[in-house]
């Protein structure tokens, strides 16, 4: 009896050390252990109702990919093809660009940045997860923030130059009095906003699953209305300088209005493949049997 209980002791103790070589924090490996034990005591069979469900999921995932992949392939060509024409915009049409020595072509990355950074980058760090279903889910939080970091600075960039060409202007423009300078600077504020608490909630150790798994909803939601605010803003951008700037006038329909009517265009399209991309439930990436275990609505 004594020999037995040494034996079954030993035998725990190697079964819960190698419950601890995962790539997660240590609450998470607790609430490996807790789960995990829960499940095979409720379930009494190899093999759990989670691990059949997650089968099930699989299933229907893979009935989708063939269609999300020409879907986000698609997104990719008009995201890139905005960006691109954004440049040619700037770039050929309205100068080129330049920093200090020039506020009007110091204006011109503004319109490029932003695209790039706000729509562009912003996007692509919300596709991340559905992009590469396949990869860790950690790895994807780390690359998801840098992604969105990037699209940050781009967006901060992007600011400056355009309060630079206003304030440096003869006679200065006047600072925030249009709907598109308000709708953007909200989103950009919202964005930080977001970004700092995504943070803190999903890739700061020792929070609780409980509480990330509350917090993901509104993740989610603020993650689309902070991309729609800024393909709006880029959208009552374009208009406001396709008006003021466009010689001769924008209604005549010279080369460069119909240019900006393009970029807006192929702005909306890529918005609009993004927002089902990302919203669209046959579409979510791949749960894997660990990563429920890893939450509290197993003990629930």
């Amino acid at each position: 009896m004594s020999g037995n209980s040494v034996t079954m002791s030993t035998y725990k103790d190697t079964d819960v050390k190698n419950s601890y070589n995962y790539d997660t924090d240590d609450d998470e490996h607790i609430e490996y252990d807790v789960c995990r034990i829960k499940r095979d005591w409720d379930t009494g069979e190899e093999g759990s109702l989670i691990g059949r469900g997650i089968l099930d999921e699989m299933e229907n995932e893979a009935q989708h990919i063939p269609f999300f992949t020409k879907l986000f392939t698609l997104s990719q060509v008009v995201g890139i093809l905005s960006v691109v024409l954004v440049g040619v915009w700037c770039g050929y049409f309205r100068g080129g660009f330049a920093w200090f020595n020039d506020p009007t072509l110091q204006f011109n990355w503004h319109p490029f940045l932003m695209t790039l950074g706000l729509v562009f980058f912003y996007a692509n760090g919300a596709m991340i997860y559905r992009g590469f279903r396949s990869e860790k889910k950690k790895k994807l939080k780390i690359l998801h923030m840098l992604i969105q970091l990037s699209a940050f600075i781009f967006s901060i960039v992007g600011l400056v130059a355009v309060f630079d060409f206003h304030n440096k202007s003869h006679p200065p423009i006047p600072n925030m009095y249009s709907l598109h300078s308000w709708v953007g600077l909200c989103t950009v504020i919202l964005f930080a906003c977001q970004w700092l608490v995504g943070l803190l909630t999903f890739l700061f150790p020792g929070l609780r699953p409980s509480v990330r798994a509350a917090y993901l909803p509104i993740h989610q939601f603020f993650g689309l209305f902070i991309f729609v605010g800024a393909v709006a803003s880029c959208l009552l951008g374009l208009t406001e300088k396709a008006i003021f700037s466009i010689k001769p006038k924008y209604s005549a329909l010279p080369t460069e209005g119909i240019l900006v009517n393009v970029i807006g265009l192929a702005l909306i399209l890529f918005g609009g493949l993004v927002v089902y991309l990302v919203s669209h439930t046959k579409f979510r990436r791949q749960t894997t049997e660990d990563e429920v275990l890893l939450t509290d609505t197993v003990l629930e």
